[in-house]
């Protein structure tokens, strides 16, 4: 069962997947703090870059399963066009009402 991603508890991550599922690269970026960074399993990787090719080139989604630390880590069934479906865990870090960093990769 997957969690409505209006009823995640952060706001600033509800609005990060809100706008990643819509594929709103403009939204996406406007929940980013400036010189937000990223890692996927355990590698750091440029944001701009990898939100490009793993969202918006390959239309990535995401389906909540659940939350803790507050709605800032999550696990989630990603799909995109490029790797298929993958069980992922998310972890985010905010500041000022912005992601200053992302964490993902398989769970």
């Amino acid at each position: 069962m997957t969690i409505p991603v209006k009823q995640l508890s952060d706001p600033v991550v509800r609005a990060f997947v809100t706008a990643l599922n819509a594929n709103d690269e403009t939204a996406l970026f406007g929940v980013l703090a400036p010189g937000a960074t990223m890692s996927d399993d355990g590698s750091d990787r440029d944001v701009r870059q990898w939100l490009d090719k793993e969202v918006f080139a390959s239309r990535g989604h995401m389906d909540v399963e659940s939350e803790a630390d507050g709605g800032r880590s999550l696990v989630a069934t990603y799909r995109n066009d490029t790797w298929g479906e993958m069980r992922t865990k998310w972890v985010f870090t905010v500041d000022g009402g912005k992601v200053s960093r992302f964490e993902t990769g398989q769970a």
